[in-house]
Protein backbone atom coordinates (compact mmCIF):
# COMPACT_ATOMS: atom_id res chain seq x y z
CA UNK A 1 0.00 0.00 0.00
CA UNK A 2 1.30 3.49 -0.72
CA UNK A 3 -0.31 6.13 1.92
CA UNK A 4 -1.08 9.43 1.46
CA UNK A 5 0.97 10.57 4.78
CA UNK A 6 3.02 9.27 6.47
CA UNK A 7 4.34 10.83 9.93
CA UNK A 8 7.48 10.45 11.91
CA UNK A 9 7.17 11.01 15.87
CA UNK A 10 4.50 10.52 18.26
CA UNK A 11 5.29 13.73 20.58
CA UNK A 12 2.84 16.07 20.57
CA UNK A 13 2.96 17.85 17.52
CA UNK A 14 3.52 14.73 15.49
CA UNK A 15 0.01 13.79 16.60
CA UNK A 16 -1.68 17.14 16.13
CA UNK A 17 -0.52 17.27 12.11
CA UNK A 18 -1.86 13.86 11.66
CA UNK A 19 -5.25 15.00 13.25
CA UNK A 20 -5.42 17.84 11.03
CA UNK A 21 -4.49 16.16 7.97
CA UNK A 22 -7.08 13.55 8.83
CA UNK A 23 -9.63 16.56 9.63
CA UNK A 24 -8.77 18.26 5.89
CA UNK A 25 -8.85 15.29 4.09
CA UNK A 26 -10.89 12.55 5.92
CA UNK A 27 -10.21 9.97 3.29
CA UNK A 28 -6.45 10.04 2.97
CA UNK A 29 -4.48 6.60 3.78
CA UNK A 30 -2.21 7.92 7.01
CA UNK A 31 0.58 6.17 8.79
CA UNK A 32 2.23 7.43 11.96
CA UNK A 33 5.74 5.55 13.00
CA UNK A 34 7.29 5.95 16.46
CA UNK A 35 10.24 4.73 17.64
CA UNK A 36 9.46 4.19 21.05
CA UNK A 37 7.06 1.58 22.72
CA UNK A 38 4.55 4.11 23.44
CA UNK A 39 3.75 7.71 22.83
CA UNK A 40 5.01 11.13 24.29
CA UNK A 41 7.89 9.57 25.35
CA UNK A 42 10.71 12.23 25.46
CA UNK A 43 9.70 16.01 25.36
CA UNK A 44 6.12 15.93 25.76
CA UNK A 45 5.91 13.22 28.21
CA UNK A 46 8.66 15.27 30.42
CA UNK A 47 7.29 18.63 30.30
CA UNK A 48 5.64 20.44 33.12
CA UNK A 49 2.55 20.01 31.93
CA UNK A 50 1.40 23.89 31.42
CA UNK A 51 -1.16 25.49 29.13
CA UNK A 52 0.56 28.42 28.77
CA UNK A 53 -1.74 31.48 27.98
CA UNK A 54 1.23 33.23 25.53
CA UNK A 55 2.12 36.36 28.35
CA UNK A 56 5.76 36.34 26.98
CA UNK A 57 5.42 36.53 23.36
CA UNK A 58 5.53 39.68 20.98
CA UNK A 59 2.64 41.54 20.38
CA UNK A 60 1.28 39.89 16.52
CA UNK A 61 3.99 37.31 16.52
CA UNK A 62 2.77 34.18 15.28
CA UNK A 63 4.28 32.34 18.43
CA UNK A 64 1.96 34.59 20.57
CA UNK A 65 -1.32 33.68 18.09
CA UNK A 66 -0.16 29.75 18.63
CA UNK A 67 -0.14 30.28 22.65
CA UNK A 68 -3.35 31.89 22.91
CA UNK A 69 -5.13 30.27 20.51
CA UNK A 70 -4.03 26.98 21.49
CA UNK A 71 -4.43 26.97 24.96
CA UNK A 72 -8.20 27.14 24.56
CA UNK A 73 -7.71 24.44 21.81
CA UNK A 74 -6.36 22.01 24.12
CA UNK A 75 -8.96 22.79 26.72
CA UNK A 76 -11.71 22.05 24.18
CA UNK A 77 -10.34 18.58 22.86
CA UNK A 78 -10.02 17.86 26.91
CA UNK A 79 -13.59 18.89 26.97
CA UNK A 80 -14.25 16.84 24.01
CA UNK A 81 -12.26 13.53 24.94
CA UNK A 82 -12.66 13.54 28.93
CA UNK A 83 -9.28 14.51 29.69
CA UNK A 84 -9.02 16.40 33.24
CA UNK A 85 -7.35 19.38 33.20
CA UNK A 86 -7.31 22.87 35.45
CA UNK A 87 -7.46 26.76 34.92
CA UNK A 88 -5.90 27.62 38.02
CA UNK A 89 -3.77 30.42 37.06
CA UNK A 90 -0.03 31.86 37.14
CA UNK A 91 1.36 34.56 39.35
CA UNK A 92 4.51 35.86 37.92
CA UNK A 93 6.46 37.22 40.91
CA UNK A 94 8.66 39.92 41.28
CA UNK A 95 11.50 39.94 43.96
CA UNK A 96 13.21 43.58 43.54
CA UNK A 97 12.58 46.73 41.88
CA UNK A 98 14.27 45.93 38.81
CA UNK A 99 11.50 42.80 37.98
CA UNK A 100 8.96 45.01 39.01
CA UNK A 101 9.85 47.39 36.16
CA UNK A 102 9.77 44.91 34.01
CA UNK A 103 6.06 43.35 35.12
CA UNK A 104 4.92 46.19 33.97
CA UNK A 105 6.30 46.17 30.75
CA UNK A 106 4.60 42.34 30.55
CA UNK A 107 1.20 42.99 31.78
CA UNK A 108 1.38 46.29 28.81
CA UNK A 109 2.62 43.52 25.98
CA UNK A 110 -0.46 40.91 27.87
CA UNK A 111 -2.91 43.54 27.18
CA UNK A 112 -1.71 44.08 23.18
CA UNK A 113 -2.22 40.15 23.19
CA UNK A 114 -5.32 40.60 24.03
CA UNK A 115 -4.72 38.46 27.57
CA UNK A 116 -6.46 39.56 30.40
CA UNK A 117 -4.52 40.00 33.73
CA UNK A 118 -4.00 41.05 36.92
CA UNK A 119 -1.79 43.75 39.04
CA UNK A 120 -1.33 42.65 42.96
CA UNK A 121 1.16 44.80 45.06
CA UNK A 122 2.84 42.83 47.56
CA UNK A 123 0.14 43.08 50.06
CA UNK A 124 -2.46 41.16 47.61
CA UNK A 125 0.29 38.86 46.40
CA UNK A 126 0.97 37.40 50.22
CA UNK A 127 -2.92 37.46 50.45
CA UNK A 128 -3.45 35.26 47.93
CA UNK A 129 -0.30 33.57 48.23
CA UNK A 130 0.56 33.46 51.93
CA UNK A 131 3.62 31.22 51.40
CA UNK A 132 5.21 33.40 48.45
CA UNK A 133 7.01 36.06 48.63
CA UNK A 134 7.64 39.08 46.51
CA UNK A 135 7.25 43.19 45.96
CA UNK A 136 4.31 42.39 43.25
CA UNK A 137 2.95 39.99 41.37
CA UNK A 138 1.18 39.39 37.83
CA UNK A 139 -1.55 37.41 37.38
CA UNK A 140 -2.92 35.51 34.60
CA UNK A 141 -5.91 33.50 35.51
CA UNK A 142 -5.88 31.52 31.67
CA UNK A 143 -2.93 29.35 32.79
CA UNK A 144 -3.80 26.02 33.68
CA UNK A 145 -2.25 22.32 34.19
CA UNK A 146 -2.50 19.31 32.17
CA UNK A 147 -1.12 15.48 32.01
CA UNK A 148 0.55 16.02 28.11
CA UNK A 149 0.30 12.35 27.98
CA UNK A 150 -2.94 11.78 28.10
CA UNK A 151 -3.59 14.56 25.32
CA UNK A 152 -1.66 12.48 23.11
CA UNK A 153 -3.48 9.52 24.18
CA UNK A 154 -6.17 11.15 23.23
CA UNK A 155 -5.48 12.65 19.75
CA UNK A 156 -3.72 8.94 18.89
CA UNK A 157 -7.46 7.45 20.12
CA UNK A 158 -9.01 9.45 17.64
CA UNK A 159 -6.26 9.27 14.89
CA UNK A 160 -7.55 5.23 15.14
CA UNK A 161 -10.93 6.42 15.04
CA UNK A 162 -10.45 8.16 11.88
CA UNK A 163 -9.15 5.10 10.25
CA UNK A 164 -5.02 6.02 10.99
CA UNK A 165 -2.28 3.47 11.40
CA UNK A 166 -0.39 4.16 14.14
CA UNK A 167 2.70 1.39 14.44
CA UNK A 168 5.18 1.92 17.21
CA UNK A 169 8.43 0.20 18.29
CA UNK A 170 9.57 1.17 14.62
CA UNK A 171 12.93 3.05 14.41
CA UNK A 172 13.40 4.63 11.01
CA UNK A 173 16.58 3.55 9.45
CA UNK A 174 16.51 4.92 5.99
CA UNK A 175 14.37 7.55 4.09
CA UNK A 176 14.97 7.79 0.10
CA UNK A 177 12.55 9.97 -1.55
CA UNK A 178 12.03 9.54 -5.70
CA UNK A 179 9.70 11.92 -8.02
CA UNK A 180 7.02 9.51 -7.38
CA UNK A 181 7.39 8.44 -3.56
CA UNK A 182 9.14 8.18 -0.21
CA UNK A 183 10.39 4.89 0.61
CA UNK A 184 10.69 4.88 4.86
CA UNK A 185 13.00 2.22 5.89
CA UNK A 186 13.22 0.35 9.48
CA UNK A 187 15.29 -2.33 9.15
CA UNK A 188 13.32 -5.60 7.35
CA UNK A 189 10.14 -3.08 7.27
CA UNK A 190 8.88 -0.32 4.49
CA UNK A 191 6.41 1.61 4.12
CA UNK A 192 5.36 4.10 1.09
CA UNK A 193 4.36 7.34 1.15
CA UNK A 194 3.65 10.28 -0.99
CA UNK A 195 4.06 12.18 1.53
CA UNK A 196 6.26 12.52 4.34
CA UNK A 197 6.02 14.91 7.41
CA UNK A 198 8.79 14.22 10.03
CA UNK A 199 8.26 15.64 13.79
CA UNK A 200 11.31 14.20 15.30
CA UNK A 201 12.30 16.63 18.16
CA UNK A 202 15.45 15.55 19.95
CA UNK A 203 16.81 13.49 16.54
CA UNK A 204 15.13 16.22 13.89
CA UNK A 205 19.04 17.36 12.73
CA UNK A 206 19.84 13.07 12.40
CA UNK A 207 16.62 12.66 10.53
CA UNK A 208 16.70 15.34 8.22
CA UNK A 209 20.41 13.85 7.33
CA UNK A 210 19.47 10.40 7.33
CA UNK A 211 16.90 11.96 4.55
CA UNK A 212 19.39 13.26 2.39
CA UNK A 213 18.94 17.10 3.66
CA UNK A 214 21.81 19.05 4.65
CA UNK A 215 20.66 20.30 7.66
CA UNK A 216 23.00 23.40 9.26
CA UNK A 217 21.20 23.63 12.56
CA UNK A 218 22.24 20.92 15.18
CA UNK A 219 19.96 20.04 18.18
CA UNK A 220 21.84 20.53 21.27
CA UNK A 221 20.08 19.05 24.75
CA UNK A 222 19.49 21.21 27.82
CA UNK A 223 18.39 19.27 30.60
CA UNK A 224 15.73 20.64 32.67
CA UNK A 225 16.19 19.47 35.99
CA UNK A 226 12.94 19.64 38.54
CA UNK A 227 12.41 18.36 42.08
CA UNK A 228 8.98 17.15 43.39
CA UNK A 229 7.85 19.04 46.99
CA UNK A 230 7.14 16.09 50.09
CA UNK A 231 3.53 15.73 49.74
CA UNK A 232 3.64 17.56 53.08
CA UNK A 233 4.01 20.77 51.08
CA UNK A 234 1.59 20.33 48.45
CA UNK A 235 -0.56 23.52 49.26
CA UNK A 236 2.16 25.19 49.41
CA UNK A 237 0.75 27.26 46.62
CA UNK A 238 -2.93 27.78 44.87
CA UNK A 239 -1.25 29.06 41.59
CA UNK A 240 1.70 28.74 39.62
CA UNK A 241 4.59 30.69 41.01
CA UNK A 242 7.16 31.84 37.87
CA UNK A 243 9.59 34.91 38.24
CA UNK A 244 9.80 37.63 35.70
CA UNK A 245 11.78 36.63 32.94
CA UNK A 246 15.31 38.32 31.91
CA UNK A 247 15.59 39.61 28.80
CA UNK A 248 18.97 38.13 28.36
CA UNK A 249 18.68 34.48 29.21
CA UNK A 250 17.29 31.90 27.19
CA UNK A 251 15.43 30.40 29.46
CA UNK A 252 12.60 31.56 32.07
CA UNK A 253 14.82 29.87 35.16
CA UNK A 254 13.48 27.68 38.42
CA UNK A 255 9.56 28.14 39.32
CA UNK A 256 6.85 26.39 41.12
CA UNK A 257 4.39 24.25 39.50
CA UNK A 258 0.96 22.32 40.48
CA UNK A 259 0.95 19.05 38.67
CA UNK A 260 -2.42 17.56 37.73
CA UNK A 261 -2.23 15.08 40.23
CA UNK A 262 -2.41 17.47 42.63
CA UNK A 263 1.49 17.38 43.59
CA UNK A 264 4.15 20.15 43.21
CA UNK A 265 7.60 20.64 41.43
CA UNK A 266 10.13 23.09 41.45
CA UNK A 267 12.33 23.68 38.20
CA UNK A 268 13.52 23.47 36.32
CA UNK A 269 17.31 25.09 35.86
CA UNK A 270 18.92 24.11 32.78
CA UNK A 271 22.34 22.84 31.85
CA UNK A 272 23.87 20.68 29.12
CA UNK A 273 23.31 17.29 28.65
CA UNK A 274 25.60 14.48 28.19
CA UNK A 275 23.00 12.78 25.94
CA UNK A 276 19.50 13.42 23.80
CA UNK A 277 17.42 10.70 25.41
CA UNK A 278 19.18 10.52 29.02
CA UNK A 279 17.07 11.42 31.37
CA UNK A 280 18.67 9.73 35.21
CA UNK A 281 21.17 12.42 36.59
CA UNK A 282 25.30 11.80 35.09
CA UNK A 283 23.46 9.92 31.55
CA UNK A 284 26.33 9.62 28.81
CA UNK A 285 26.04 9.60 25.51
CA UNK A 286 29.58 9.46 23.89
CA UNK A 287 27.81 10.04 20.05
CA UNK A 288 26.08 13.02 21.23
CA UNK A 289 28.49 14.42 23.21
CA UNK A 290 31.14 13.87 20.46
CA UNK A 291 28.60 15.16 17.48
CA UNK A 292 28.15 18.98 19.29
CA UNK A 293 31.78 19.24 20.38
CA UNK A 294 32.78 19.01 17.04
CA UNK A 295 29.80 21.81 15.65
CA UNK A 296 31.08 25.41 15.81
CA UNK A 297 27.87 26.62 16.75
CA UNK A 298 27.66 24.83 20.45
CA UNK A 299 31.28 26.58 20.86
CA UNK A 300 30.12 29.90 19.91
CA UNK A 301 26.57 29.93 21.77
CA UNK A 302 28.37 28.56 24.87
CA UNK A 303 31.08 31.57 24.94
CA UNK A 304 27.86 33.77 24.72
CA UNK A 305 25.75 31.92 27.78
CA UNK A 306 29.03 30.77 30.01
CA UNK A 307 28.55 32.69 33.13
CA UNK A 308 24.91 31.62 33.10
CA UNK A 309 26.07 27.83 32.41
CA UNK A 310 28.33 28.23 35.17
CA UNK A 311 25.76 29.11 37.70
CA UNK A 312 23.18 26.60 36.32
CA UNK A 313 25.39 23.35 36.16
CA UNK A 314 27.00 24.50 40.07
CA UNK A 315 23.45 24.53 40.96
CA UNK A 316 22.13 21.46 39.48
CA UNK A 317 25.39 19.22 41.50
CA UNK A 318 24.61 21.84 44.67
CA UNK A 319 21.29 21.12 46.16
CA UNK A 320 21.80 24.12 48.36
CA UNK A 321 22.33 26.18 45.43
CA UNK A 322 19.13 25.18 44.07
CA UNK A 323 17.13 25.77 47.12
CA UNK A 324 18.05 28.91 47.12
CA UNK A 325 16.83 29.85 43.66
CA UNK A 326 13.79 28.02 45.45
CA UNK A 327 13.68 30.09 48.64
CA UNK A 328 13.80 33.34 46.05
CA UNK A 329 9.58 32.95 46.16
CA UNK A 330 8.88 30.24 48.86
CA UNK A 331 11.24 30.81 52.12
CA UNK A 332 9.87 28.37 54.10
CA UNK A 333 11.16 25.51 52.11
CA UNK A 334 14.12 23.44 53.51
CA UNK A 335 16.08 20.89 51.83
CA UNK A 336 14.46 17.88 52.66
CA UNK A 337 11.45 19.52 51.06
CA UNK A 338 13.61 18.74 47.73
CA UNK A 339 12.96 14.90 46.40
CA UNK A 340 13.64 13.43 43.66
CA UNK A 341 11.68 13.87 40.00
CA UNK A 342 12.59 12.69 36.35
CA UNK A 343 14.43 15.48 34.44
CA UNK A 344 13.07 16.85 31.19
CA UNK A 345 15.55 17.40 28.05
CA UNK A 346 14.82 20.21 25.77
CA UNK A 347 15.62 19.83 22.09
CA UNK A 348 18.00 23.57 21.73
CA UNK A 349 18.07 23.65 17.78
CA UNK A 350 21.26 25.66 17.13
CA UNK A 351 22.75 27.49 13.96
CA UNK A 352 26.34 27.47 12.87
CA UNK A 353 26.80 31.05 14.34
CA UNK A 354 25.88 29.83 17.86
CA UNK A 355 22.20 31.46 17.37
CA UNK A 356 19.85 29.56 19.63
CA UNK A 357 16.48 28.76 17.24
CA UNK A 358 13.57 30.14 18.98
CA UNK A 359 11.34 30.04 15.88
CA UNK A 360 9.99 27.58 13.61
CA UNK A 361 12.53 26.00 12.02
CA UNK A 362 11.59 23.57 8.41
CA UNK A 363 13.50 21.93 5.99
CA UNK A 364 11.28 21.02 3.11
CA UNK A 365 11.80 18.95 -0.22
CA UNK A 366 9.20 17.93 -2.68
CA UNK A 367 7.65 15.71 -0.85
CA UNK A 368 9.18 15.31 2.63
CA UNK A 369 8.84 18.21 5.50
CA UNK A 370 11.04 18.23 8.68
CA UNK A 371 9.62 19.98 11.52
CA UNK A 372 13.52 20.85 12.63
CA UNK A 373 12.06 23.29 15.53
CA UNK A 374 8.77 24.02 16.98
CA UNK A 375 9.09 26.88 19.51
CA UNK A 376 8.03 26.79 23.23
CA UNK A 377 5.21 26.51 24.32
CA UNK A 378 5.23 23.38 21.64
CA UNK A 379 2.67 21.46 23.88
CA UNK A 380 0.53 23.97 24.45
CA UNK A 381 0.53 24.91 20.61
CA UNK A 382 0.46 21.60 19.27
CA UNK A 383 -2.94 21.99 17.65
CA UNK A 384 -2.65 25.10 15.65
CA UNK A 385 1.27 24.22 14.70
CA UNK A 386 -0.43 21.07 13.48
CA UNK A 387 -3.04 23.03 11.12
CA UNK A 388 -0.17 25.05 9.89
CA UNK A 389 1.97 21.58 8.95
CA UNK A 390 -0.98 19.96 7.47
CA UNK A 391 -1.51 23.06 5.26
CA UNK A 392 1.27 23.50 4.45
CA UNK A 393 1.95 19.72 3.41
CA UNK A 394 -1.48 19.71 1.73
CA UNK A 395 -1.00 23.20 -0.94
CA UNK A 396 2.02 21.31 -1.67
CA UNK A 397 1.04 17.58 -2.20
CA UNK A 398 -2.06 19.44 -4.66
CA UNK A 399 0.45 19.78 -6.90
CA UNK A 400 1.11 16.49 -7.66
CA UNK A 401 -2.31 15.39 -8.30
Amino acid sequence: MVYDYCVIGGGIVGLASALKLLEREPDARLILLEKESGLARHQTGHNSGVIHAGIYYAPGSLKADFCRRGAQATKDFCDQHGIKYETCGKLLVATNALELERMHALASRAQHNGIKVDLLDAAALKEREPNVAGVGALFVAETGIVDYRLVCEGMANALRQKGAMLQLGVAVTAIKESDAIVDIIAGEQNWQARQLIVCAGLQSDRMARLAGIPAKHQIIPFRGEYYRLAASKNNIVRHLIYPIPEPDLPFLGVHLTRMIDGSVTVGPNAVLGFAREGYPKFSFNQRDVAQYLAFPGFWRTMRRNFRHGVAEMKNSIFKAGYLAQCRKYAPSLELDDLLPCEAGIRAQAVLEDGTLVHDFLFLETARMLHVCNAPSPAATSALPIGEMIAGKVMERSAGFR
